[in-house]
């Protein structure tokens, strides 16, 4: 036995299994086993902390770290601590505002090279299906890319192309060859085009004229086209930020019929109601847009029959500069949301007040995101042979969220006067503390995984 060997301790140990009092073994950044605290063997350091929940550390399929080309915005060593703080362990990072954006195996390199050192956390990468790239699709997958993602619209950036339906049947056969799933923004333009003349002289500083411009029906059309195709390609489709409840009913269906279909939401979505945004509130924008009360109700109830697989922040920062928060404009504001360091407490608030528990935690935010990129051989759960990446969560606590506990490069966000439940005590990495008591470690050791 490793003379460093640890034991962490806890009344709350969330495994696949259960929640109950256990001992997490760790020798040499790996689990060991889970034992009960009396079979703890002799010579582990032990670390006991009482009535605060153990988690898997989280897993975090779909952020945007933007490094290298615009780590102005945010970069990994800003990214990567503020996953720390929140309890994240591992971060997948999308192919999409950096530059060169990871759409060729080049690309992947430059990213790998900006990350060196600077990682607080594992990580990742997502490739990208963009235009005409798809002779760069197998290379990728053989580079080591978790996937890949596109865009059905304009992603907001020019680097980074959309793809007509054209160019997505083109690239089909060879995603479906690699075995790794297809992450896809769902809206089409038709809608959106469709809904713009009524706009043309609408206030657009009110949260009202931003939610009519991007319809629920620019998703449903995306969402109706991309199961067709899943039935034609037999590729594992992936559905990102999955923003309107009235998908559920088809993606019901799909599962029914045996598509290889999953999808997420995000903790904005869940979190915020379009009724409660104020106007002028640029902080709120993302694509697609924080629906209704009565839509954010129903994406609960997705999560609650199975149909939303796990819950992934789309976590996307950008200079305040460019959220227009003067002018408040909805039109002219960059559409992202920020807040991976309060992720977990944003979703406990939510969870815990619709009946859900811990172990949802660990299947939503850990286990799930792990399996969609292929590391659940080593990420996402407490059990033996894991990674030893470990979240210290007490469900009881309340924070008031300040800008100064968001940890990233620029620290705005719609979450900041939020009141929410439970905090991150501390956070390990194989083993080790990233995190603890609001301090990071000296140094980063995160890896590529």
């Amino acid at each position: 036995m490793d003379s460093m060997a640890q034991a962490f301790v806890s009344e709350r140990v969330v495994t696949p299994e259960g929640v109950y009092p256990a001992a997490v073994l760790e020798d040499a950044g790996k689990i060991s086993a889970i034992c009960t605290p009396a079979e703890i063997p002799s010579g582990y350091a032990l670390h006991d902390f009482g009535r605060s929940a153990i988690l898997p550390g989280l897993v975090d399929s779909h952020i945007h770290v933007n490094e290298p080309g615009r780590t102005e915005w945010e970069g990994f060593w800003t990214a990567t601590r503020a996953a720390a703080a929140g309890g994240y362990t591992t971060l997948v990072d999308m192919p999409l505002n950096c530059l060169p954006e990871t759409t060729t195996v080049p690309a992947l390199e430059a990213k790998r090279t900006a990350a060196k050192g600077q990682c607080f956390v594992d990580w990742a990468a997502w490739g990208g299906v963009a235009g005409e790239n798809a002779p760069n699709i197998e290379p990728l997958a053989a580079a080591g890319v978790k996937g890949f993602k596109c865009f059905l619209i304009y992603p907001g950036c020019e680097g980074f192309q959309m793809v007509t339906e054209a160019q997505l049947e083109a690239a089909l056969p060879l995603v479906a060859r690699t075995g790794l799933p297809l992450l896809v923004h769902a809206e089409l333009d038709g809608p959106i085009q469709a809904a713009a003349p009524a706009l043309a002289s609408a206030d657009w500083r009110r949260y009202a004229t931003y939610l009519r411009s991007r319809p629920d029906e620019a998703e449903l059309a995306a969402i109706r086209m991309l199961l067709r195709l899943c039935r034609d390609y037999r590729f594992h489709l992936h559905i990102v930020h999955l923003a309107t409840a009235l998908a559920l009913q088809e993606l019901r269906q799909a599962r029914a019929e045996g598509l290889l279909v999953t999808v997420e939401t995000c903790p904005h979505y869940l979190h915020f109601a379009a009724e409660e945004i104020p106007d002028g509130s640029t902080l709120h924008k993302c694509a697609p847009p924080i629906r209704s009360r009565d839509n954010r109700e129903g994406l609960w109830d997705g999560l609650r029959e199975g149909l939303i697989d796990l819950v992934a922040t789309d976590h996307s920062p950008c200079p305040p500069g460019l959220k227009r928060l003067e002018e408040g404009r909805f039109d002219t504001a960059w559409g992202g949301i920020a807040g991976i360091a309060v992720a977990l407490p944003v979703m406990w608030t939510g969870l815990q007040a619709r009946g859900f528990e811990l172990i949802d935690i660990a299947r939503l935010m850990a286990e799930k995101p792990a399996q969609l990129a292929q590391l659940e051989h080593r990420k996402g759960r407490l059990a033996a042979g894991c990674d030893c990446d470990l979240v210290v969560f007490d469900p009881e606590a309340t924070i008031d969220v300040a800008a100064e506990i968001l940890h990233t490069r620029h620290r705005v966000s719609p979450y900041v006067g939020e009141k929410l439940r439970g905090s991150v005590a501390a956070t390990y990495l194989r083993g080790a503390p990233v995190f603890k008591q609001g301090r990071f470690a000296e140094s980063p050791f995160g890896i590529e995984v």
